[in-house]
């Protein structure tokens, strides 16, 4: 190497060790401390709702398998491939995997080759006024030491955004998933419910014809028969809501498993009671860091921080190690002969003295949006404390609504068939009989809404739990 290029290497040298040394007082403002909301042991509703003392199988990747429904498991595996709620999720993790790389190759040597031709002429170009071509070949390799962890912190925030986007995916997914069990548990209680309401149906109009006879008889007054007409037309007006609701249900379905609502075929609705997978007792809320949501606004804070120190990089000096080499002739036949060559390599070092406050700007931005972050991560976390303790609460209260409604249907039933075998034995009447079987099928619809409804919450407090009750999560933390 030529003394000459010896003693710029050395003057660079010097110069970048004089920026490391500055960089001292490239100072940022400090970062906020922000604590977690304190989280209790256990949920306080948890007692009212459990039925079980031990945890229940389930599991977060096929918790549906609970109620034991093989047209709900065929259900959401359509829903898992079709969706489209699941499929832009899905595109958004490929999309951070993609920046994530392109965060790393930040990292790596970058290297370029270039060719060129061009012909020039005049004085501003020659001094002899005459015009000539130049023909280029060159290569070049950079690479950027990062001393400070700049480049190592934009990689780890694109890191935790693309475990943000994969838990977001994850929630999406427990959602579709959530919203067709539901869809599907609502359409089978009301397809229970619309046979009784027909049925109801039916017991009226047979009560009313008998009315009728007797009113003209003379044996009954029309007030009898005027109320029996009310009766029957507000069965009747109830049993065409429940066919509007069945038809929005069905719709809802077919748009949760990608279909057009116009073709899609609904499964066969006849099945018998659905069963309830047991709630285990004592459930630990640090359970709740199992939920993707709550994963995702954990990830996109951290990200955010990573991006804290980021911007403070900023501040710190800079170091590229360069270096090229080529040929440059005024034709190809010369192009390559070594009077033609030409190489560098380069140390390059720069410190930020000052820019109008713009980094200083970029500090303040991304502590602010990390504080953004935090506060919609802790909110998450409350919220889905709250949301678990709701559904516990409602389950527990719809549990002892349907068991005191079972009595009572039970009640109801023999009431009936007393009043059956009495009037088989001539002592009561059929007007009798017809009024024990409307008040038991009224029993009976309200216990089966009953059981819709703790169907519906069932399914609300395993999406609250995260997809269940026996995954492993850590636990939550919110340390600066």
């Amino acid at each position: 190497m030529q003394a000459g290029a010896r003693r710029r290497l050395f003057r660079a040298g010097a110069t970048t060790a004089a920026l490391v040394l500055l960089a001292g007082c490239a100072t940022a403002p400090p970062q906020t401390q922000l604590q977690m909301p304190a989280v209790p042991a256990a949920f306080a509703a948890a007692g009212k709702s459990s039925t079980a003392t031990s945890p229940a199988p389930a599991s977060a990747t096929n918790w549906w398998q609970l109620f034991a429904d093989p047209r709900l498991d065929a259900l959401i595996a359509l829903a898992n491939e079709q969706n489209t709620t699941i499929a832009a999720a899905a595109a958004r993790v490929t999309q951070a995997r993609a920046q994530l790389r392109g965060s790393e190759s930040a990292r790596a040597p970058q290297g370029q080759l270039s060719t060129g031709a061009s012909r020039q002429g005049g004085p501003l170009v020659n001094s002899a006024g005459s015009s000539g071509t130049l023909i280029t070949a060159s290569a070049a390799v950079s690479y950027e030491v990062d001393v400070f962890g700049r480049l190592a912190q934009g990689t780890q925030a694109a890191a935790q955004d693309l475990q943000s986007r994969t838990a977001a995916w994850q929630a999406a997914q427990l959602l579709v998933q959530a919203e067709v069990a539901q869809n599907w548990l609502a359409l089978r209680s009301l397809h229970a419910e619309r046979t009784a309401a027909l049925q109801a149906v039916q017991t009226w109009r047979d009560t009313l014809t008998l009315s009728e006879q007797r009113w003209r008889n003379g044996s009954l007054p029309e007030v009898h028969v005027l109320r029996l007409r009310a009766e029957l037309a507000d069965s009747q007006a109830d049993t065409a809501a429940l066919d509007r609701r069945h038809g929005e249900l069905r719709n809802a379905l077919a748009v949760l498993v990608g279909q057009a609502a116009s073709s899609f075929a609904l499964p066969d609705l006849t099945s018998a009671a659905p069963s309830f997978p047991a709630v285990p007792a004592g459930l630990p809320s640090q359970m709740l860091a199992r939920r993707p949501d709550v994963a995702a606004a954990r990830h996109g804070y951290e990200a955010a921080q990573e991006r804290r120190g980021e911007a403070r990089s900023a501040w710190f000096p800079s170091l590229v190690l360069t270096a090229s080499g080529g040929h440059a002739a005024p034709g190809l036949s010369t192009l390559l002969q070594a009077s033609a060559r030409a190489w560098g390599l380069g140390l390059l070092g720069a410190l930020p003295l000052f820019d109008g406050g713009r980094r200083e700007a970029g500090v303040q931005h991304a502590d602010a949006q990390a504080e953004i972050e935090f506060a919609t991560y802790r909110a998450q976390v409350l919220g889905a404390l709250r949301e678990v303790e709701d559904q516990l609460l409602a389950l527990g209260s719809v549990a002892e609504q349907a068991s005191l409604q079972a009595q009572a249907l039970d009640a109801h039933r023999r009431t009936l068939a007393a009043v059956e075998s009495r009037q088989r034995n001539g002592l009561a009447s059929q007007l009798d009989g017809l009024d024990a079987r409307r008040t038991a099928l009224r029993s009976e619809r309200r216990w089966l809404q009953l059981q819709a409804s703790r169907a519906q919450l069932t399914v609300g407090l395993i999406k609250a739990l995260g997809g269940g009750w026996d995954a492993e999560g850590s636990a939550l933390s919110g340390s600066d």
